[in-house]
């Protein structure tokens, strides 16, 4: 359970350095957290995100920039609503064109 915990910190401390207006997809946080094959708990941490208004985990978005289906803290509205009001524009799909808003990984 403490790797867990370890891990889950380590995914809401990368995911807090996205920037608005970028997303990132679960494999990426994964392989920014050291464990490139781990996008599955991901989405299990940010899916127990204990901070949700501080881990802005509505940045992040499946493979295909898919929004995600049950998003944990009002659905898959509310995540719509919040990446559009920092300027991320959603598609009729329920999707973000990742070569737009894809971010790089770098801290500014």
């Amino acid at each position: 359970m403490r790797n867990t915990n370890n891990f889950y910190n380590n995914v809401y401390n990368t995911v807090k350095k996205i920037p608005k207006g970028k997303v990132a997809t679960y494999g990426q946080i994964a392989a920014l957290c050291g464990a490139p094959k781990a996008s599955r708990v991901v989405g299990s941490a940010l899916h127990h995100n204990p901070e949700p208004v501080k881990t802005p985990c509505h940045r992040v978005v499946n493979r295909f920039g898919g929004l995600a289906p049950a998003f944990a803290f009002g659905g898959k509205d509310v995540q719509r609503m919040l990446l559009e009001s920092e300027g991320v524009k959603v598609n009729e799909d329920d999707s973000v064109d990742l070569s737009e808003y894809l971010w790089d990984g770098i801290e500014r």
